[in-house]
């Protein structure tokens, strides 16, 4: 794909990869806090609302044939189908 590189401040080719999660650390303070959450009897109230799911972000990783950096781009917004490259 040919696009804007900040780093080279021109147009040049770059190879496209889908973003993917890395692994979650165990010892993050968020996760300490879920796990709490989940011991003991849990505390869910009767009559509580269902959130309703959102779709994923779409992201991209652009690796620059030039200088080798990388760039995230996010594909519209949120969205709930796959990206496919084409080659």
């Amino acid at each position: 794909m040919n696009a804007y590189c900040p780093y080279c401040n021109s147009h040049q080719k770059h190879r496209l990869k889908a973003a993917s999660k890395g692994r979650p650390r165990t010892l993050a303070a968020g996760n300490r806090a879920h796990e709490r959450s989940l011991k003991g009897h849990g505390s869910k109230r009767a009559g509580e609302k269902t959130v309703r799911k959102q779709g994923k972000r779409q992201k991209i990783v652009m690796t620059c044939q030039n200088c080798k950096k990388k760039q995230e781009r996010v594909i519209n917004g949120r969205t709930t189908k796959k990206i496919e490259f084409q080659a």
